[in-house]
């Protein structure tokens, strides 16, 4: 059976849009994939901290040569880790914060592209250990950063979520990104705003 790892990096709550169409793409993920198993993590609640000099030695340190300070050090990047070998499917909700992705996101992937585990060098030239898996991205943006927009380059999580991901190895992902969010905070109907993404989100999901 299929296994769907789910994160959640938006700190806004029931309000988030990025949530709502991650949890909307579980939904229906579950429904296309009976008896498959769903690992869920808020990384707002995660304890994800920024990497160390100490977390840098031990990740370069032989496993079987690692202290056991050094382990504790890496005992939530390897929860992580192992989190992702698991999975068979990455959904991944996202709300754009400065053009990029927010800061607790950018944490749980310092503490996941580890040499050895997700990414290795052979002959010198990096490799991704995480071939085979598939990711969708399901984005939220205050405005809106689509192709031929007067803000298209303004958009750094696109390029940036599909650069280190393939760079681990997967290919295949997919995004979907409902932009021009901030018209929910002037009044605008958020069932009429949701409706097409819900729709979009649900044919991602139910995609082989």
């Amino acid at each position: 059976m299929s296994t769907l790892l789910h994160l959640d990096s938006s700190p806004m709550g029931a309000a988030s849009v990025s949530r709502h169409l991650s949890s909307t793409f579980v939904e229906h993920w579950k429904r296309a994939n009976p008896g498959g198993t769903v690992i869920t993590r808020d990384l707002t609640k995660s304890g994800l901290v920024s990497i160390t000099a100490e977390w840098v030695a031990a990740a370069y340190t032989p496993a079987e040569s690692r202290t056991p300070e050094q382990k504790a050090t890496l005992a939530l990047s390897d929860k992580l880790v192992a989190e992702l070998k698991t999975a068979d499917e990455y959904a991944v909700g996202v709300a754009m914060h400065n053009f990029g992705v927010p800061s607790v996101l950018k944490q749980w992937i310092d503490q996941i592209a580890r040499v050895g585990e997700t990414f290795a060098y052979v002959d010198g030239v990096p490799k991704g250990l995480l071939s085979g898996k598939k990711a969708t991205f399901l984005l939220a943006a205050g405005g809106t950063y689509g192709p031929g927009s007067a803000t298209e380059s303004f958009n750094f999580v696109e390029p940036y979520l599909k650069t280190i991901f393939g760079f681990l190895g997967v290919s295949n992902v997919a995004f979907h990104t409902a932009g021009g969010a901030a018209a929910l905070n002037y009044g605008a109907n958020r069932e009429e705003f949701l409706q097409p993404h819900d729709e979009a989100v649900a044919a991602l999901a139910a995609a082989k």
